[in-house]
C-alpha cells in the first residue's frame, strides 16, 4: 500500500490574520511541525495549496479557494498521475500529528474524529470528489465526508487547531511548561 502524504495549507487564514503556516511555533513554522509529524507515515510528502521551500507542492484542484475539498482533490489527482494508492492529510495548523497506521483505514475513508483535515482517504475516491467539485457548489468538508461514506475512528493522541494567534500562543506556553516538568 502505498501512502501520499498531503498538508492542505492553501486557506486564507483570515481568523489567523497572517500566514498560518509560516507562523512560528518553538523556533520553527507551523507547517514544518506537521510535516515532521507525516514524513514518518507516508512514501512521499506534499503541501497543497502553495508552495514551500524544500517541499514538492500543487495547487488547488479543480481552482484555488475551494477549501479544503479543493486541496483534497489536488491531492487526489496527484496520486492517480503517481501510483499512490491512499492519501494521508493533515491541515498547516494542526499539531501534534496523530499516528495514523497504514492497516487503519483496511480500504476505506476514515478520519480523525475531532478533525476533519486528518484523514486517510483511498484513492479511488478521486473520480468521485473530482466530479463532485465539478458538477456542484458544495464546498463542505463535512458533507464531503458524509457523501464518501468516510467514519470518523478515535484517537488518544490528543491535537490542537491553532486558527487564532492566540491559540498558537496558548499551545506554544503549554508545550513550554510540559517540557520544563
Amino acid at each position: 500500500m502505498k501512502r501520499l502524504g498531503a498538508i492542505i495549507a492553501g486557506g486564507k487564514a483570515t481568523r489567523f490574520g497572517s500566514d498560518k503556516a509560516a507562523a512560528v511555533l518553538n523556533g520553527r513554522p507551523l507547517i514544518e511541525h506537521v510535516a515532521d509529524g507525516l514524513r514518518e507515515q507516508v512514501d512521499k510528502l506534499i503541501v497543497v495549496g502553495r508552495a514551500w521551500p524544500g517541499m514538492d507542492w500543487v495547487e488547488d484542484t479543480p481552482f484555488a479557494d475551494m477549501g479544503p475539498l479543493g486541496g483534497l482533490n489536488a491531492a487526489f489527482q496527484y496520486a492517480l498521475q503517481n501510483g499512490f494508492d491512499e492519501i494521508l492529510t493533515a491541515g498547516c495548523d494542526v499539531v501534534p500529528v496523530p499516528e495514523l497506521p497504514r492497516n487503519m483505514a483496511d480500504g476505506r475513508a476514515v478520519y480523525i474524529g475531532g478533525h476533519y483535515l486528518f484523514g486517510v482517504w483511498p484513492v479511488a475516491l478521486a473520480p468521485l470528489l473530482d466530479r463532485h467539485l465539478r458538477d456542484h457548489d458544495d464546498l463542505s468538508m463535512r458533507r464531503w465526508i458524509t457523501f464518501s461514506g468516510a467514519q470518523a475512528v478515535a484517537s488518544s493522541d490528543a491535537f490542537h487547531n491553532l486558527n487564532t494567534p492566540l491559540e498558537l500562543a496558548q499551545y506554544a506556553a503549554q508545550q513550554s511548561q510540559i517540557s520544563i516538568r
